[in-house]
């Protein structure tokens, strides 16, 4: 969405070719961080409080005499947050608000052990202790005996208290700019006043046999974190950054303040909680410690280990440690940190729960472009979509939908019966998302502006005047989407006799939301602009998008009055937008290197929870070449979200416009992916009743498997499904990490099984899409793809048994509505487990709770891994008599097919293979 910001921008000078972004040693509190002294706090052990939630401790740095108060609290998760603020601040110090579940189930802290320089708590069982060392201030956690943690292991603990202006300030007399920039800070021709002087904070930690991080998106980087000793660190900054660089640490549009480590027996993470401007540095440590110098015989073998030291801004140290000890449990333990949420200026919850489980439709694929031209322009590219047998479910429109860049309008040439248009589209089951800006036209005349003027919703200056800064329409004002009355005056936007020309089947898109501010400082609003309740910008950067993402969802819901489940797209992000909807990774190019980096980047949203994740199929900008166009599709198929976008600049790029060859391939893919999706939505139950994600990196799946710690050119959907797309151009052959000694894999497309430990040579033509399944497991597939995913329900389904080396596997299916809250509400769902053991083939409930009355029924069933032809087939359905059925057996391929079954999903049945 940045093509035309040559046109729009040019009212701000480029500074001859000054970059636009900052990098780190223009950042006045990293400067004063990383070249400061290292304080050396005390921690004063006879201050310790045992509250019911927490333990309490002063801490003391003689030599500023900077008193700080730290809170250590478990919970019953498995996580140790720790919590430190000043001891009496002048004001309170900004703490992020709505992005975790408040009061967790803590436990009751108890004194293990006490000596002079230390003192050891434990809780619950013991099996976890946390000892406080006096001086230097440390803190350790434990598992047994083992220091697994290590807080201020460094002495980097880093704590600027607020402070009144200087005097001068305060008479009116200007402040005057320093090289540490206390008070005042300039960038380019951007100045930032600060009001509370300098307030950063920073705190390091020591991960105790780690040499693998992963997490901190969004970067266009690798999934292993690099050491960031010889360049830049990770910045968690949210921007608008148009094509932006590879491999890079700059902040993009989204922020998860999340870091994961792994090593075989245990993953742990992170969780820094702080919304302001932040810096990551990650420093590796291999065993060997003592040179080359050091005789082998004479070396001593010193423990890996991983140092992070996280900076802040503004705000306070606020972090959770995440214990684990395995991916799964973590996941979970991030997701009941982050994943709980209701909505207060609704009469309506959200979804409780994880990652939000999407519509169905929203799982299908979406075609965008910026812009498609009028209503005309929609009908045929709907059309085309059915004359050329291609799947789809919705078709977007992008800013000149509106009437002058208005937004909840329409463009009344363009776009004169927008109802009735999705009314057309309605018939068909499909549906259509418009995008809708934080930013307000400036115009009197418009009754939206004036209604946000006149309510107080609008960010202000420093000066208390409203605030205003260039973006689509030309001047605009900003949404204050941090207070809860402009939230809640925002979703009412969306009512339906408040919306003209929306209907229910209008759904949402969030861009530009980091904010984008085309004439602002790293093109986005000024540090010191202020929000609801006086607190600055500076302090809350991250999570602009965040709250317009959660005023939107809230609009939908209340639409349909808390029935129907919303579907946005947001560009920016923070942790605990996967409750929410989806993100995309935004304005990439059609290259071949994008394509590649966008695996990656999926992955690494994943691991920190953003589990609804996708990219621009094709690439934003620029036009790619069939061969690159037909691999992206193939890629996207099998990512979360599955959304072809392009900006208005690039030539049109619908399926059916590159030759025969190429619509016949994309086609195929998509079809493909419409018969998945049994097993997509079952994965988007998984994450949403326990906070796996869909899209795994190997090491998740295969915890101890070191080879697979640093792959992120291939991947797990679910446990069942390995991919890896080609992302070379003119490749006859690819090369495919099969994880697992012990591990059989079955190519989905010629049932061929391989072993696992060992690096497969595939040959791969154009339609090649290497994609295996792991034995162990079931995989329930749509007989047919239909014309959207309305139509699934209608489909029998098929299912596919891979049998593992001891003949055994197992898969869950869940179905209900595919669009309401009445599996919530109702327990209108159904969940069912498929298990193989013995040559019983065994269909049965997996959840006592729910309840859904459906005629899906499975139609065939193929098993793989059966090392000789059956006898018989014999297939029992509770309260019937037992038939034989006839089957089919590939011998080659240990292949047996049984078809014509019609066996209801919601009955328990069994087929005996003898």
């Amino acid at each position: 969405m940045a093509e035309e910001r040559q046109t729009v921008v040019s009212v701000v000078p480029d500074d001859e070719g000054k970059e636009k972004f900052k990098k780190c040693d223009q950042v006045a509190f990293y400067r004063r961080q990383i070249q400061g002294p290292n304080l050396q706090y005390q921690a004063l052990l006879d201050t310790m409080v045992l509250t019911e939630r927490a333990a309490r401790f002063e801490l003391l740095e003689p030599d500023t005499q900077t008193r700080l108060l730290l809170s250590v609290s478990p919970c019953k998760s498995e996580t140790v947050r720790i919590l430190i603020d000043e001891l009496q601040p002048i004001k309170a110090r900004y703490r992020v608000p709505d992005v975790t579940t408040g009061e967790s189930q803590r436990e009751q802290l108890r004194v293990e052990r006490r000596t002079k320089d230390s003192v050891t708590l434990t809780w619950s069982s013991g099996h976890h202790q946390v000892r406080l060392w006096h001086f230097p201030f440390r803190l350790d956690i434990l598992c047994g005996e083992e220091v697994i943690v290590t807080f201020n292991s460094k002495g980097r603990l880093w704590f600027e208290t607020l402070q009144d202006p200087p005097r001068a300030a305060s008479h009116g007399s200007e402040l005057q700019e320093d090289d540490t920039g206390l008070w005042k800070e300039t960038f380019r021709q951007f100045v930032d006043i600060k009001a509370n002087g300098p307030s950063s904070v920073g705190a390091d930690f020591c991960l105790h046999g780690f040499s693998h991080v992963y997490g901190l998106p969004e970067h266009a980087d690798s999934l292993q974190l690099k050491d960031t000793r010889d360049g830049e660190p990770y910045r968690l900054y949210n921007l608008d950054v148009f094509a932006y660089d590879l491999h890079s640490r700059l902040g993009l549009y989204g922020s998860v303040p999340l870091l994961v480590a792994h090593k075989p027996d245990r993953t742990l993470g992170l969780f820094w909680l702080n919304a302001s401007e932040t810096f990551v540095n990650v420093h590796y440590n291999p065993n060997d410690q003592q040179g080359d110098r050091t005789p082998p015989v004479k070396r001593r073998r010193v423990q890996p280990h991983t140092d992070v030291h996280w900076l802040s801004e503004s705000g306070v140290v606020d972090c959770t440690v995440l214990l684990g000890p395995t991916p799964q449990q973590l996941f979970t333990q991030y997701a009941q940190l982050t994943g709980l949420y209701a909505g207060c200026y609704t009469s309506f919850l959200l979804p409780l729960g994880y990652q939000a489980l999407p519509p169905l439709f929203s799982l299908g694929y979406h075609q965008c472009r910026w812009n498609y031209d009028d209503e005309a322009d929609v009908k045929a590219v709907d059309a085309g979509f059915d004359r050329h047998g291609v799947p789809y479910d919705v078709i977007w429109l992008d800013i000149e939908h509106t009437e002058g860049k208005r937004y909840f309008t329409w463009d009344p040439v363009l776009f004169p019966d927008p109802a009735g248009l999705q009314r057309h589209l309605g018939q068909k089951k499909r549906k259509l998302v418009v995008i809708s800006d934080p930013h307000i036209k400036v115009d009197p005349d418009w009754s939206l502006y004036c209604e946000a003027r006149d309510g107080g919703h609008f960010v202000k200056d420093r000066e208390g005047q409203i605030y205003q800064g260039v973006c689509w329409p030309g001047e605009s004002c900003y949404l204050d989407y941090s207070s809860p009355a402009t939230r809640a005056w925002y979703s009412r936007r969306f009512a339906l006799d408040k919306y003209t020309g929306s209907t229910p089947s209008l759904f949402v898109w969030n861009d530009m939301n980091e904010p984008s501010v085309f004439d602002g400082p790293e093109q986005t609003m000024p540090k010191d602009a202020v929000h609801s309740g006086g607190w600055e910008h500076r302090e809350l950067h991250n999570l602009y998008g965040f709250y317009q993402h959660m005023a939107t969802v809230e609009g939908l819901v209340t639409r349909s009055g808390g029935s129907e489940r919303p579907f946005v797209l947001s560009r920016s992000f923070f942790a605990g937008s996967q409750r929410l909807g989806a993100i995309w990774t935004g304005d990439n190019v059609a290259t071949w290197d994008y394509l590649k980096i966008s695996i990656p980047m999926l992955l690494s949203l994943s691991v920190a929870g953003i589990a609804f994740c996708g990219v621009d199929v094709g690439g934003f900008v620029q036009d790619p070449e069939p061969e690159l166009l037909v691999r992206w599709y193939q890629t996207g198929a099998l990512q979360p979200f599955f959304r072809g976008h392009s900006a208005k600049e690039t030539k049109r790029r619908e399926p059916w416009l590159f030759g025969e060859e190429v619509t016949a391939a994309i086609r195929s893919v998509i079809r493909q992916r419409y018969c998945l999706l049994p097993y997509w939505y079952t994965l988007f139950h998984q994450a949403h009743t326990s906070g796996r994600p869909p899209l795994r990196p190997l090491w998740v799946e295969f915890p101890r498997e070191q080879s697979t710690f640093t792959v992120d050119n291939q991947y797990m959907i679910g446990g069942a499904l390995l991919a890896c797309p080609v992302t070379e151009p003119g490749v006859q052959e690819v090369k495919v990490l099969l994880p697992g000694s012990g591990e059989i894999w079955y190519d989905i497309h010629s049932a061929k099984a391989y072993k696992g430990g060992k690096t497969l040579s595939l040959p791969v033509t154009l339609d090649t899409v290497p994609v295996f399944q792991r034995g162990g497991s079931v995989v329930p597939r749509s007989t047919e793809s239909g014309s959207c995913t309305a139509e699934l329900q209608q489909f029998p389904l098929s299912i596919t048994v891979a049998l593992d080396s001891h003949g055994v596997a197992a898969g869950e299916l869940y179905l209900d509505d595919g669009h309401s809250f009445s599996y919530r509400d109702r327990k209108a769902f159904c969940l069912r487990r498929f298990s193989m053991l013995s040559g019983r083939l065994l269909c049965r409930n997996a959840s006592e709770e729910g309840e859904f009355e459906c005629d899906t029924v499975i139609q065939s069933v193929t098993i793989l891994g059966v090392k000789s032809k059956p006898s018989t087939v014999i297939l029992h359905v509770s309260g019937t008599k037992d038939v034989s059925s006839a089957f089919q057996y590939a011998e080659a391929r240990h292949m047996l097919t049984v078809r014509n079954l019609n066996l209801r999903v919601a009955t328990d049945w069994e087929i005996h293979i003898d």
